[in-house]
């Protein structure tokens, strides 16, 4: 075989595939998990090349300035509050046990105290289903259901930056500097459309090469999904 395919690249890391994390500017979690309500005032936006939506610099009453992940409508100047007895509005960060049922949330830990780690970015909104005694039924933008515990915080509303997917790129230089900071190769050639001697997917003649691998194969073979039950799509 040629050249190493690019999902052997990518594995064996270089500066090609390597995340430039040091252009990214700040680490985006919520304060110590506590039983405070506190007030912030908005004082400035931040746009992270590392992140798709839009981050606002919040200014705490005890002094100190940490980056949330901005709502759509959320302005310079705004107070939020950031608690467990905060109001049910938009950009107020609470736990999911004081969020009613049925309003959007963004933002969402997995686990109390761990800083939001579920539907980050750019429009994206779950919707909190239902509660019982200890957890939340929250449905994802993907259309999936998940259960958070409800000491878990969350951000009320959607996040900033919809409808980005929507503008066409138009040219490829614009899709090279999109790709180019977050790390990711650009453009990628499918495995089809290349020689035998470089994929194990090329060539003209001699189609329907299987894209299901074993776990245990050779390096070289190392395309597709690898040890899958089924792939394709569900028949109803």
């Amino acid at each position: 075989m040629g050249k190493p395919l690019i999902s052997q690249r990518r594995g064996k890391g270089s500066i090609s595939f390597r995340a430039p994390s040091h252009r990214f500017k700040v680490d985006l979690k919520y304060r110590d998990y506590d039983d405070k309500t506190m007030r912030a005032e908005i004082v400035n936006f931040i746009d992270d090349p590392g992140r798709t939506a839009i981050l606002a610099l919040a200014q705490y009453e005890d002094g100190e300035r940490r980056a949330l992940l901005a709502p759509e409508g959320m302005v310079i100047g705004q107070i939020i509050e950031d608690g467990p007895s905060a109001k049910a509005e938009i950009g107020n960060v609470m736990p999911l046990m004081q969020i009613p049922e049925g309003f959007p949330v963004f933002n969402i830990e997995r686990s109390p105290g761990d800083g939001g780690a579920l539907v980050r970015s750019s429009g994206a909104c779950a919707f909190i289903i239902s509660k019982d005694k200890k957890t939340a039924t929250i449905k994802l933008p993907s259309g999936k259901t998940t259960r958070v515990n409800l000491k878990c915080r969350a951000t009320i509303g959607c996040a900033s930056g919809g409808g980005r997917l929507e503008k066409p790129l138009l040219k490829a230089g614009k899709g090279h500097f999109k790709n180019k900071a977050r790390g990711h190769w650009y453009p990628t050639v499918r495995g089809v459309h290349m020689n035998p001697v470089d994929h194990p997917f090329g060539g003209k003649q001699h189609h329907g090469a299987k894209t299901k691998k074993g776990k245990g194969g050779a390096p070289g073979q190392h395309v597709g999904s690898f040890g899958a039950k089924r792939t394709g799509r569900k028949k109803r």
